[in-house]
């Protein structure tokens, strides 16, 4: 995979969940087995239905980039030197799926999708990627690493779930990504990797005390020119609240010598901060989904996302963060209308507002945020 030769700056392409399996696994090239143990859908060709009754008729064995729509052109433009995604689906043929009522999988033949957009490292510290089981994990570890596709926060014992995947990206310099799941998202006890266990790297607590250990680890392996990257699945998937004990880990954190805390798991954009002249993203949202047509939560426009482009200094300090509108739409990312564009604006200045950070509209329809722009906390 081609890598940017880096300055002395860095730009990175940071989203929320990526969701492949089920509905969107089913209109790829190679669709796998759609059975479902659901109370709600015993099939996955049923989500395809729901969102092409909502919106109209979507391509069956699309190509690998369909899914991508509208980003594409923007991360090329953008010169990204690092892309990274949480990815919440197992990438697997297993059919030993875990007890837990959903379960996400895309067949290992259609990982030309995550190829497409290049994607650099995914994040597999989330509450999906057990759910075909230890055999489902260690065939998406497999396929991933084939794919050229670095991983964390997963893996088939606890030192490699621990481990950060270290990526290249010119110049000497290299970027360390943490992946980190905190029991309030929803990773079952059970799926804690263990010394000889398959399993994530799963959290005991969001204390301080822990964010402390859990950054001399990672200066532990650092080299001298390392920006390191504190990848976190935590909190519930609807609301905008942010937990004082996520606020207070996240500053521990960058305290600790990150660079940056990229959060995951609510399924809409939660307020950015500003701290220390650092990013803490809260929640990111989902970024791709087959949640089309499905009725509930529909306040929060789930099908409203952002891309995260933050650009970054020498040592990790926000020099600008750029943010994109996308919306979700026959299981593709397509710029949204400016009414849309307008309301999501709306709801992340108001929200990032409460953290004292200002978020500034575009010409172009895109969002901007400035160090040195703040809003007094409400």
């Amino acid at each position: 995979m081609d890598r940017l030769t880096c300055s002395k700056d860095l730009t990175l392409f940071l989203c929320g969940d990526v969701m492949l399996g089920r509905g969107i696994d089913q209109i790829l090239q190679s669709p796998g087995d759609p059975a479902l143990f659901e109370e709600y859908a015993r099939s996955a060709i049923r989500y395809v239905q729901l969102a092409e009754a909502a919106h109209g008729k979507i391509p069956r064995h699309a190509p690998p980039d369909y899914v991508w729509g509208d980003a594409l052109p923007i991360m090329t433009e953008a010169q990204i030197a690092l892309r990274i995604i949480n990815l919440e689906t197992a990438v697997t043929t297993s059919d030993r799926h875990w007890p837990k009522g959903i379960n996400y999988r895309m067949d290992p033949a259609n990982v030309a999708c995550l190829q497409a957009a290049r994607v650099d490292c995914c994040v597999l510290a989330n509450n999906h990627v057990l759910d075909w089981g230890c055999e489902g994990l260690l065939e998406t570890l497999d396929t991933l690493q084939r794919a050229g596709i670095a991983t964390t926060g997963a893996g088939g014992d606890a030192a490699q779930a621990d481990a950060p995947a270290v990526v290249a990206c010119g110049g000497g310099r290299r970027v360390l990504v943490f992946g980190f799941a905190a029991t309030d998202s929803g990773v079952p006890r059970d799926w804690a990797a263990g010394p000889a266990k398959p399993g994530v790297n799963r959290l005991s607590d969001l204390s301080i005390v822990t964010a402390a250990k859990l950054a001399a680890a990672a200066q532990r392996l650092r080299q001298p020119e390392d920006l390191l990257i504190a990848s976190v699945h935590w909190g519930g998937n609807w609301g905008y609240a942010i937990p004082a004990t996520h606020r207070a880990f996240a500053h521990a954190l960058i305290d600790g010598g990150f660079a940056l805390v990229h959060g995951h798991s609510s399924h809409h954009p939660r307020g950015i901060e500003l701290y220390r002249q650092h990013l803490v993203l809260y929640g990111c949202g989902d970024f791709i989904n087959d949640y089309e047509g499905i009725g509930g939560y529909e306040d929060f426009r789930s099908d409203l996302t952002l891309m995260y482009l933050p650009r970054l200094d020498a040592i990790g300090r926000l020099l600008s963060l750029r943010l994109v509108p996308m919306q979700i739409s026959r299981f593709r990312l397509n710029r949204p209308s400016q009414a849309d564009a307008a309301w999501l604006h709306q709801a992340v200045a108001r929200e990032s507002g409460k953290l004292a950070t200002i978020v500034a509209r575009r010409a172009d329809g895109s969002f901007v945020i400035e160090p040195g722009e703040t809003a007094a906390c409400a």
